[in-house]
């Protein structure tokens, strides 16, 4: 089980990440906006779920270095630290930079949706690296269970993600009206999200 001093960081620092303008949640707009709820809210959840398949990576990738090597564990750290400030300042030089208009895809079953977005998802590189990133900082070591930590933070991502991805679907409509009111709104969630990835990275790479 995660401590309150894990969850609730990790839950924050998810939503944050998880609603700032990216791919998944700009098709998961556009897709409510063009064909419907439903199609929003079961695309989405494909999206999220498909975020369990990058948490079984993690679970065995990173068990696996830590159970090898310290040095590995402690070079994955590293490397996962500075792609995340690389994804950070990305987002911050070129916040508002992302066009709605190109987020719409063809009009599909729900079922077939939830599906394509699982997919969509799962073999999505940067996703994988993100994940092997994001998820090991949040682990305490000490505590002897990593692989049960990561897969926990995995789960609550994913389930925090469905809940998101899901109410963006529902509220898709009211939601892109008001980001084509007001595109300071985009800007501002962008520089958010960079600041949460370059704090996240450096927490990363000075952490023990």
């Amino acid at each position: 089980m995660l401590t309150p001093d894990q969850f609730f960081p990790f839950l924050l620092a998810a939503m944050v990440l998880t609603v700032s303008p990216g791919p998944d949640n700009l098709m998961v707009l556009g897709m409510g906006m063009a064909k419907g709820r439903r199609q929003g809210i079961a695309f989405g959840l494909g999206c999220a779920f498909g975020c369990l398949s990058h948490t079984v990576l993690a679970v065995v990738g990173v068990s696996a270095l830590i159970a090898a090597s310290p040095t590995a564990f402690t070079v994955l750290k590293v490397a996962g630290g500075l792609y995340l400030i690389k994804l950070g300042w990305g987002a911050w030089r070129h916040a508002g930079a992302v066009n709605l208009a190109a987020a719409g895809v063809p009009a599909e079953s729900p079922a077939r949706l939830f599906w394509k977005g699982c997919l969509a998802n799962a073999i999505n590189p940067k996703v994988v690296l993100f994940f092997l990133s994001f998820l090991p900082q949040f682990v305490v070591a000490s505590r002897g269970d990593a692989p049960w930590q990561l897969a926990a933070l995995g789960v609550t991502f994913t389930l925090q993600a469905a809940v998101l991805f899901g109410l963006l679907g529902w509220f898709a409509g009211a939601i892109g009206g008001w980001l084509s009111r007001k595109p300071r709104a985009g800007v501002v969630l962008d520089r958010m999200a960079g600041a949460v990835f370059i704090a996240l990275g450096l927490k990363l790479i000075v952490s023990r």
